[in-house]
């Protein structure tokens, strides 16, 4: 099966590191012009830029908070403004956990903080962006939450399971309300992964106590969501809609 995206362009929130830069990056070798969005990380953003330009594709990295509806206007407006006024596909990636903490310590600043970074930027980039796919009568967009979702998550992360659980739900209405626009909508859900995130917020012990418990005997590696990413935005998931894939190295199974 050889997927390629040759012309297409490609947005991808939260795309210097982990899943993202992954994903932009095997965009890239398959032909797809890439936008790598980034909030902070503008070092590791340019060399995900420099990676793929050295391998032959095209990106550029703009920055962006895509929790705050300026910035992803002017980001999308950027975006259209390089490749000539389309965006074939979109990966809302951009998340966090921010930081640890028990239920009864959540403040609300740390919840709305939260919601706004995973489950809100969904809304405000894809609804900036919807337009341009219904004008152009195809889209792919394409939703990252987390088996954070459907398993509540670890100790301390009830904010962020809440987001990503969200993120589920508002997969499936966005993937029923645009499915006669030549759009669809699908997710995916990543396990226990290799990335910055887990360097961040999991102690060596807990990720040790994961390996334990997810039958693979490993973490998984960014790629490793980024294939399916591919996959869900291709021609052979054109029937697929609404669904988020689990890929979590059998941790969770339904």
């Amino acid at each position: 099966m050889d997927i390629r995206f040759d012309g297409k362009i490609v947005l991808i929130t939260g795309a210097s590191t982990g899943i993202g830069s992954a994903t932009a990056i095997e965009f890239a070798k398959s032909g797809a012009m890439v936008v790598v969005n980034y909030k902070q990380s503008k070092e590791a953003a340019e060399q995900v830029v420099n990676t793929i330009v050295k391998q032959g594709g095209s990106a550029i990295a703009i920055q962006a908070d895509v929790s705050q509806a300026a910035e992803v206007k002017r980001l999308v407006q950027s975006t259209l403004d390089v490749y000539h006024n389309r965006i074939d596909i979109l990966v809302n990636n951009a998340g966090s956990l921010i930081e640890r903490r028990p239920f009864h310590e959540i403040t609300e600043q740390l919840w709305d903080e939260c919601m706004a970074l995973n489950l809100k930027s969904i809304y405000l980039v894809s609804q900036a962006v919807v337009p341009v796919m219904k004008k152009q009568g195809y889209g792919r967009i394409i939703n990252v939450s987390s088996i954070a979702a459907r398993n509540g998550g670890g100790y301390g992360a009830g904010h962020y399971s809440a987001a990503k659980a969200g993120v589920l739900t508002f997969t499936k209405s966005m993937a029923k309300e645009l499915a006669k626009t030549g759009i669809t909508v699908n997710g995916v859900a990543p396990g226990v992964i290799t990335t910055p995130f887990h360097d961040r917020f999991t102690s060596r012990e807990l990720r040790e106590s994961y390996k334990d418990m997810i039958p693979l005997g490993r973490e998984g590696k960014a790629e490793e969501i980024a294939y399916s990413i591919l996959f869900l935005a291709s021609e052979y998931a054109d029937y697929i809609l609404g669904e988020t894939i689990e890929i979590n190295g059998g941790l969770l199974m339904d």
